[in-house]
């Protein structure tokens, strides 16, 4: 019998999804779980898996239309079925963005389309699961998808497994992979087109919109010597990967730091409701995630009850569930202060607007080596190169006063410098 693909409801908040992209085409072959499309809601992007083996026999709604959750969007045949059917034009109700989503970039509907299936037939190995960027990204580096270990929902194969194992094998060396930051945009455009905005970016205007009207927008920014950081980092890096599995990187240094801060001055930590203003119990760390098509904000709950282990193998875990479009809706909603990381692209600092309903968010540039002129403990002055970071904050002036903000970040930039906690 055929079996009915429905557009999933991704959370209880959750009404409306929007397809941006099928990863495969009327005809193709698809196996159970497989990834078969993409939608994007207002707080997520998501890759929905094939609820049955056999022939995807029809779409019923094409990339870039909005339809009510558990419609039927498209049919999976046995293959003895009907012929094919091209998809139908569906009407796209206006988007419904929720005031209380967290501002996030999301994935663009492909602009022109392009064919689903991106990779032959005969290249897919049917016992590994991977997504078409994944099996395109292996083929670029020679790798072969059933010796890498899959670290994705029922064993698929991620993104990162696949640059993970580049890294790591011992194999004869290849081109590297190119960095993530260094993605180019996904709609390809042509100079002079006129392309209309998606849905999810009509959405994020807005919400950069509200954003803007609804707090009195102020920034600090401090310079702070990171060069005992960079060191510990350096000595510490190998043996921490080689017992926890996961890369020892700068993020959780500066969340811990802000955590400690948060700890200091809870007004910080705080949104307002109405005249009243919410101090929150727990911080909740909205860590800002550059993807290939945009930009997301996943939450790591409860980031003060963690070490600096946990920190960072939830920063790692956040990270490649965004990349890989496995976040949940509860994934990215609850932040009570974010950290957004500018420099990793190569800017100084930036001048972050806020998260809402956040009163602060702090942004990282980039770590570089200067000039710093040193004072030692008998107060001889000496010029020395350290490795150096400017920190912005950006702040509510409704709800932080100035001095509040730069004593928060005086902190901050003392708990860096000064780093003594255990890094594991």
């Amino acid at each position: 019998m055929p079996t009915d693909i429905v557009m999933p409801q991704m959370g209880e908040s959750i009404f409306e999804g929007t397809i941006t992209k099928w990863l495969k085409k009327p005809g193709d072959k698809v196996q159970r779980d497989e990834p078969l499309f993409e939608i994007s809601t207002d707080k997520v992007d998501a890759e929905i898996p094939a609820p049955a083996s056999g022939v995807l026999q029809e779409i019923k709604v094409s990339e870039g239309n909005t339809v009510q959750v558990n419609t039927v969007v498209g049919v999976i045949g046995d293959g003895n079925g009907a012929s094919a059917s091209a998809p139908a034009k569906v009407a796209a109700p206006a988007p419904s963005p929720s005031a209380a989503a967290p501002i996030s970039a999301k994935k663009e509907a492909p602009a022109p389309p392009t064919p689903a299936a991106s990779a032959p037939e005969e290249e897919e190995d049917s016992d590994v699961r991977s997504s078409p960027l994944v099996r395109k990204l292996a083929r670029e580096h020679n790798v072969d998808l059933a010796k890498v270990n899959g670290t994705g929902t029922g064993g698929r194969v991620t993104k990162q497994d696949v640059l993970d194992f580049v890294e790591h094998r011992t194999a004869a060396p290849v081109a590297a992979p190119a960095p993530r930051q260094a993605s180019a945009p996904a709609p390809a455009v042509i100079p002079g087109d006129l392309v209309p905005m998606s849905q999810m970016r009509k959405i994020i205007a807005q919400r950069m919109i509200e954003s803007r009207r609804a707090s009195a927008h102020v920034h600090a920014m401090f310079e702070v010597d990171m060069t005992r950081i960079v060191n510990l980092r350096n000595k510490l890096k190998s043996g921490f990967e080689k017992r926890h599995g996961a890369r020892l990187t700068f993020m959780p240094f500066f969340v811990r730091a802000a955590i400690i801060a948060l700890q200091q001055f809870p007004i910080v930590n705080s949104s307002l409701e109405g005249d009243s203003i919410r101090y929150h119990q727990h911080v909740n760390a909205g860590i800002a995630v550059a993807l290939d098509w945009g930009l997301i904000v996943p939450v790591l709950k409860n980031a003060d009850e963690l070490n600096f282990l946990g920190l960072q193998r939830g920063i790692t875990d956040l990270g490649e569930r965004a990349r890989s479009k496995k976040l949940m809706p509860a994934d990215v909603e609850g932040s009570t202060f974010t950290i957004t990381n500018p420099g990793q692209f190569g800017a100084v600092f930036g001048l972050p607007i806020i998260n809402q309903p956040n009163v602060a968010i702090m942004g990282v540039g980039g770590i570089t080596k200067q000039p710093l002129v040193i004072t030692d403990k008998d107060g001889a002055d000496s010029i020395a190169i350290r490795s150096v970071v400017h920190l912005t904050l950006g702040y509510d002036h409704r709800v932080v006063d100035g001095a509040v903000a730069d004593q928060f970040m005086a902190f901050v930039k003392k708990a860096l410098e000064n780093w003594s906690e255990e890094v594991g």
